[in-house]
């Protein structure tokens, strides 16, 4: 196990095979209380595996996951966002036809300690419950201004906004460490800008640890303080953004030629 109090979470010689193919290969490495941690990487590189390595999507064929001093890969699915894990989607999953309000308080059913009965009747306890429910959803609110949208149909919402409001669902779970999958795509200059605005204050205020894969370099340079780059499932490099876009390895892995950094310093098209 992992004896380090500032290490959040730590997989180690990660390998998944599906069929003939590897997608993940031996991978390693540790996320720090407190940071942004930032996958990067080539479609298929096996970024999104290990993603769902540690969501409990999928299971390693080698090598395990340790998170908070317990044997992730051990665990079932259902109790990973009990442990304090939460994800959002690089395509958003969301309840179309639920407010934003509801999708938040959605976000706070791992936290319910009430049973059925109570609820039916709706006790005292019930009720001081959903008032707490509604406070904290309340506070995401806020943070992420989201005032203007509470009442209003997730189905109506520029794509932009639905972004959001997936963001701040998971919020609502009170997570330690939060996984963002893709959280600029389909995002305009403006709205990335505004993704990368809400990141540091989750990190900085909020004072949680992020977990994220991205294909925009400029919002992992904004706001990523470590950068792990794989290709074809493997490590290629680990460091800082500065030191990981500047790696031969990397910019050969994007471009297929070492003499031209200009698309990782800029992301893709």
């Amino acid at each position: 196990m992992t004896s380090d109090n500032n290490i959040l979470l730590s997989a180690k010689n990660l390998s998944v095979r599906f069929g003939g193919v590897l997608a993940v290969s031996d991978v390693s490495f540790e996320v720090r209380r407190g940071e942004v941690f930032t996958l990067i990487g080539p479609n298929g590189a096996g970024k999104t595996t290990v993603f769902n390595l540690i969501s409990r999507i999928y299971n390693p064929t080698h090598g395990h996951i340790e998170y908070e001093g317990a044997v992730l890969t051990e665990q079932p699915p259902h109790k990973v966002a009990s442990m304090g894990i939460a994800r959002t989607f690089q395509n958003i999953e969301l309840f179309e036809h639920a407010s934003v309000l509801h999708n938040l308080l959605i976000g706070r059913h791992i936290h319910r300690r009430t049973g059925m009965w109570s609820d039916l009747v709706f006790t005292r306890k019930t009720r001081a419950a959903e008032i707490d429910a509604r406070r904290k959803v309340e506070e995401v609110i806020d943070f992420l201004d989201l005032q203007h949208y509470r009442d209003s149909l997730v189905a109506g919402l520029p794509y932009g906004v639905r972004k959001v409001v997936e963001l701040a669902r998971a919020l609502c779970t009170e997570p330690r460490l939060l996984l963002l999958d893709e959280p600029s795509s389909g995002l305009n200059v403006e709205e990335t800008e505004d993704m990368a605005f809400w990141i540091q204050d989750i990190k900085n205020d909020l004072g949680i640890t992020v977990l994220m894969v991205e294909h925009d370099m400029s919002l992992v340079s904004k706001v990523s303080d470590r950068v792990l780059a794989m290709n074809q499932g493997q490590v290629l490099a680990m460091g800082s953004p500065s030191e990981v876009q500047t790696h031969p390895g990397v910019i050969e892995a994007y471009l297929g030629v070492t003499d031209d950094i200009s698309f990782l310093r800029r992301g893709p098209a």
